[in-house]
């Protein structure tokens, strides 16, 4: 009988995330503050996708054709019932790599993304990826690819070794994956408590076995489990490259740009001195001990001119995402966490604070006597890189998609009645997720059968928790009384109304 997993963990589903890294529209901010070029997105693809959020999110929320595969089948089916929801072009399957990368219905693609499914597959699948991205991926296309790597996975990856000999040796057959995880966990903790040396020299080992134990199983399985692991170093996942005749673009996390809260002078200036591009690459992983890469990766990259770039920079339009009181003026760091300068952050934020769409233009002229461009740029990839600010598509194009993405939302809003596993809806506004969590999907619902009724919406809320015997909790309590907990619902529609309502309605998220 074929193994139809091909060593991947398929008795237990993915996590339902939602990865802003997949949006093509943050290509723009990233590849232009690289002085690259960067392609319109017609076509994307996702290899791997998951439970499909992302690849829903992003299709329903723009005019992007997107295709892509996963080889679990419940998987595939759950996004496939996404799609159909919103009516998007999203062609979604539940093939194998070796037979999705030969369809011959599939287009040339300005975009493909695979999100950590690099780390955990054979050598043989990712021949096939980068045969298919040679073959695929436009003159100009970029690939998003993120995957663990070393140096920063140096001292788990032998415990993660043992973890799955354990489950595979010692584990109960039949009981799946998830008790036989947790005994792993158990047999590490147990064994670093004796005083074994690799402890010893590794301390972070026995915090991480710890923090393991408290995470989502369905995550750890996924991410640990797997017969084929492998953490990469980002000079061999060059050489791998290489052969579909890419070149390393930029770090597709923004706060990877701003060297000051990454490294120190010394570093900078060393990094400075290295004349070829990718071997700084390299170095920097080892001053940071880098563990994980989020990596743009161009077919033909073209540097743009500095008038050239200036000028797109200007054109490119941005938009805030969360609650302006909710935004601390900190950002955090390899070297830890700074503060931001206040007589720049707080009038930019002041302007982005009506939730309407700004030009960096815009912005640049009204912050003209406090900071040039270049630090309009930094302060902006910082919000961006913090998840406050979102770029946003032309008007055009948040019209033709707002129907769609109102549809998917729809969806996933009823969903939320049963489950809290989603926690993001689509934005025509910025052709991406937005987080929003289960009990604000339910009172959006709500707001949709009877506008500003708070009182309806809580009533509704509370309903659909004790259809399934939940109780909201405050303050990590159960509150005394049916009185008490009504009262609470509906403080917490009320602060929805008035803080998170507007917000949402200013980017097109609604149901």
């Amino acid at each position: 009988m074929s193994d139809w997993t091909g060593g991947y963990v398929a008795d237990i589903g993915y996590t339902h995330g939602y990865y802003v890294e997949l949006n093509p529209q943050r290509i723009k901010l990233a590849f232009l503050r690289a002085g690259l070029a960067f392609p319109e997105c017609a076509n994307a693809c996702e290899l791997g996708f998951g439970q499909g959020m992302s690849s829903n999110l992003h299709a329903a929320g723009s005019v992007t054709s997107w295709y892509g595969t996963d080889f679990n089948p419940s998987q595939a089916g759950f996004a496939q019932q996404l799609a159909a929801s919103s009516g998007a072009s999203a062609h979604l399957y539940d093939e194998a790599f070796a037979d999705f990368c030969s369809r011959l219905d599939l287009p040339q693609f300005d975009f493909i993304g695979l999100h950590g499914i690099w780390s955990w597959i054979s050598d043989e699948n990712r021949r096939l990826i980068t045969d298919f991205v040679r073959r695929k991926l436009k003159v100009g296309g970029v690939l998003y690819v993120s995957y663990n790597t070393q140096p920063g996975w140096a001292a788990m990856a032998p415990m993660r070794d043992l973890l799955v000999e354990h489950a595979e040796l010692m584990g109960a057959p039949g009981n799946g994956i998830v008790p036989r995880i947790d005994a792993s966990l158990d047999f590490a903790e147990k064994l670093l408590g004796m005083g074994a040396r690799y402890g010893v020299v590794n301390p972070q080992v026995a915090e991480r076995i710890k923090a393991l134990k408290g995470q989502n199983r369905n995550y750890v399985a996924h991410e640990y489990f797997n017969r084929d692991w492998v953490p990469m170093s980002f000079s061999k996942m060059k050489n791998w490259l290489d052969d579909a005749k890419l070149t390393f673009a930029c770090s597709a996390s923004y706060l990877d740009h701003v060297d000051p809260i990454n490294l120190t002078t010394e570093q900078q200036q060393m990094l400075k001195e290295i004349p070829d591009a990718e071997f700084r690459e390299s170095v920097r992983d080892f001053m940071v001990n880098q563990q994980f890469r989020r990596d743009y990766w161009v077919r033909g990259p073209r540097q743009l001119s500095t008038l050239e770039r200036v000028e797109q920079l200007r054109h490119q339009r941005v938009v805030l995402v969360a609650m302006r009181e909710d935004i601390k003026l900190k950002v955090a760091g390899v070297l830890g966490e700074a503060d931001l300068l206040e007589k720049i952050y707080r009038p930019l934020l002041d302007l982005l604070a009506d939730y309407k769409i700004h030009t960096v233009h815009e912005i640049e002229r009204a912050l003209s006597s406090l900071v040039d461009f270049d630090g309009v740029l930094q302060a902006l990839m910082i919000l961006a890189g913090n998840g406050s600010v979102h770029l946003a598509q032309d008007d055009a194009t948040i019209k033709a998609a707002a129907k769609q993405s109102t549809r998917l939302n729809n969806a996933l809003c009823s969903q939320a009645r049963y489950s809290d596993a989603v926690s993001a809806l689509s934005s025509p506004v910025t052709g991406g997720g937005i987080a929003v969590n289960r009990f604000e999907q339910i009172f959006l619902l709500g707001h949709k059968e009877a506008p500003g009724k708070t009182d309806s919406w809580a009533a509704y809320l509370l309903q659909v928790l004790a259809a399934q015997g939940q109780r909201m909790l405050v303050n990590g309590k159960v509150p005394e009384s049916s009185e008490a907990e009504h009262l609470a619902a509906v403080s917490l529609a009320e602060k929805f109304l008035a803080q998170r309502l507007p917000i949402l309605k200013a980017l097109h998220v609604q149901c």
